[in-house]
């Protein structure tokens, strides 16, 4: 599997992302800086931002179409099930197609959707209630209204209280009760405090309920509760689940800026603008998206006028080819994402419950090497990560490894001598009968194989022996079953509280490493139920420290984004949750 994919498909449950382009990750990006394009208030990528805490779609001059590349074909206008668990190509597709509550700008900044929304208030803290007041007269493109109904089946597909939807993941909706107080007002009461519910409805949630009601023969989706009978639960979850898989133009209208015209194929996607969206219409008359897996091929068609907006995977040669452009025209840019790279310990391996081994095997990384061949090529000043919560950039990001992860082979060494391990005369420590020999897991892409030969070749010195344990069909099924000792992995900073909580929370969705620490629990839940910013970020700050402490994970580095387009696009820039096609609806192209 390719690393572009990997990626994608190990943002997961979370999020990851292409913009406008071919694939390299998905999530709200946590760090960066602004573009020379953007417009709009001081700390914002949102020429829409309205300074005030919300966005509103500028006026924006009406220019040609544009003409996009991304790495797979559009296939589910329903991009929250379990199967299509937020897939980035169809993300890049539905950004201009599916309106959300909340603009998620390109710094990560919640900007409450002012367009549909009159507004979303945390009403009251104990019990919680998030109160969302739709705008009257918000439509679909079909005419029919886009209101409380639509939200009620967002809830209800997605909240886990029924078995009947397959949502890919109910984290937040799982402890509400949900209620349509009339057509324009939706209520949101929480069993359990949850500071991050306006993550509850981005990335695409709210579906045509219309439609749904339409097509099952079900009269009323808010009469519809966890407690109806399983026969119309069902009738509702099968449609869910799978008829918005494909495309279907009449059972999939559009509530935001661009509809899908009829000339939609697998071979191309094509959005027209929506003449019922209810902010100002969008500056492209037309964008026309069309799958190119091959990066080189997708540079090679930016740089023949095919395709106006690329983003290749992150890859030195191809930047270098990107570079070269500039004097046609071209403008190429770079940025850490919000995806990091990381060496995962399995701590139910004898090895790697020992403290002594999990030290020796970081003291043995070099991370410099493995930044400079893997990542300087196309951001040159990049540096190793040090954290396993934050980013470069981030107010509360400080390098928690660097005096743990020195790549100092001898001081490995040294490490497992102090602690019984003896070298052998085939150059491996060992103890007990016990060897000092192990795997690191991976999806076997290109970079990975590099990256573990690096590491194997580094920590032989140290006198650990280490296998490639190279799992061409993806680590999912291997990482699930806690059949690997260490896995290099990606995970998202989309979110920081869902990141570090579902990896390392004992009971966290996705701690596969099978990680406890009841000091880490705490701090977690603190950041996952305080609505201060600053004491989030002081639970978080606390966490990290702890995980630095117990060497679970080892961070490596942040993975590059980069992308292309011709200079007659103004206002194209990266948006790592869902890609740039985030505010493609701004674009001025001439």
């Amino acid at each position: 599997m390719g690393k572009s994919r990997r990626i994608r498909l190990l943002m997961g449950f979370l999020v990851e992302t292409v913009c406008l382009v071919l694939v390299v990750t998905g999530c709200v990006v946590a760090s960066g800086t602004g573009h020379p394009n953007g417009g709009g208030p001081a700390n914002t990528l949102a020429r829409g931002d309205r300074g005030n805490g919300s966005y509103r779609a500028p006026k924006v001059s009406p220019g040609p179409a544009v003409l996009v590349a991304h790495d797979a074909p559009f296939s589910a206008y329903n991009n929250k099930t379990a199967q299509t668990n937020n897939n980035p190509d169809n993300a890049l597709v539905l950004n201009q197609v599916l309106v959300d509550p909340f603009i998620v700008d390109g710094n990560g900044r919640f900007l409450l959707n002012s367009d549909v929304l009159v507004s979303a208030q945390l009403t009251s803290k104990d019990p919680q209630i998030v109160t969302y007041k739709i705008k009257p007269n918000v439509r679909w493109s079909d005419g029919q209204p886009w209101n409380c109904h639509d939200f009620y089946l967002a809830w209800l597909a997605g909240s886990g209280t029924t078995p009947y939807f397959t949502p890919a993941t109910t984290r937040g909706l799982d402890r509400v009760t949900a209620e349509c107080r009339d057509k324009n007002t939706f209520v949101e009461s929480y069993r359990s405090p949850y500071a991050d519910w306006r993550q509850n409805y981005i990335h695409h949630s709210i579906l045509p309920a219309h439609i749904l009601e339409r097509e099952t023969g079900i009269a009323d989706i808010t009469a519809l509760t966890p407690t109806s009978a399983p026969a119309d639960l069902k009738k509702a979850g099968d449609f869910w689940n799978s008829a918005w898989i494909g495309f279907n133009a009449k059972t999939m209208p559009a509530s935001g800026p661009y509809q899908f015209d009829s000339a939609t194929s697998s071979k191309q996607t094509v959005l027209i603008r929506n003449k019922a969206w209810a902010g100002n219409p969008g500056g492209p008359a037309m964008i026309v998206l069309t799958p190119v897996a091959n990066g080189a091929a997708a540079v090679q068609g930016l740089a023949n006028r095919q395709f106006n907006v690329v983003q290749p995977p992150a890859d030195p040669l191809l930047a270098d080819q990107l570079r070269a452009l500039s004097g046609r025209g071209v403008i190429f840019e770079a940025r850490g994402g919000p995806t990091v790279e990381h060496l995962d310990l399995n701590l139910t391996s004898p090895l790697f419950r020992d403290p002594v081994v999990r030290t020796a095997f970081a003291q043995c990384v070099d991370r410099n090497e493995l930044v400079d061949a893997l990542v300087r090529g196309v951001l040159p000043d990049a540096q190793p990560l040090g954290s396993l919560a934050f980013l470069p950039g981030d107010a509360s990001y400080v390098d928690l490894y660097s005096d743990r992860m020195v790549a100092d082979a001898r001081k490995a060494q040294v490490t497992l001598e102090r602690a019984g391990w003896v070298l052998g005369p085939d150059g491996v420590y060992s103890r007990a009968g016990q060897r000092l020999s192990f795997a690191i897991s991976h999806d076997a892409s290109p970079a990975h194989s590099r990256e573990v030969e690096l590491i194997r070749t580094q920590c032989r010195q140290a006198g650990m022996e280490i296998a490639d344990g190279a799992t061409p069909g993806g680590l999912g099924n291997a990482v699930a079953r806690g059949r690997f000792d260490v896995a290099l992995t990606t995970s998202s900073r989309t979110s920081r509280v869902w990141s570090l909580a579902d990896r390392y929370a004992t009971k966290g969705a996705l701690n596969y490493q099978h990680y406890s620490n009841p000091d880490v629990d705490a701090a977690l839940g603190v950041a996952e139920t305080e609505y201060s910013e600053s004491t989030q970020m002081d639970a978080l700050v606390k966490a990290d420290r702890l995980l630095a402490d117990d060497l679970v994970s080892l961070p490596l580095f942040q993975i590059p984004l980069m992308w292309a387009y011709t200079s007659n696009i103004d206002s194209v820039y990266r948006h790592a949750s869902d890609g740039v096609t985030w505010n493609a609806n701004e674009w001025t192209v001439r």
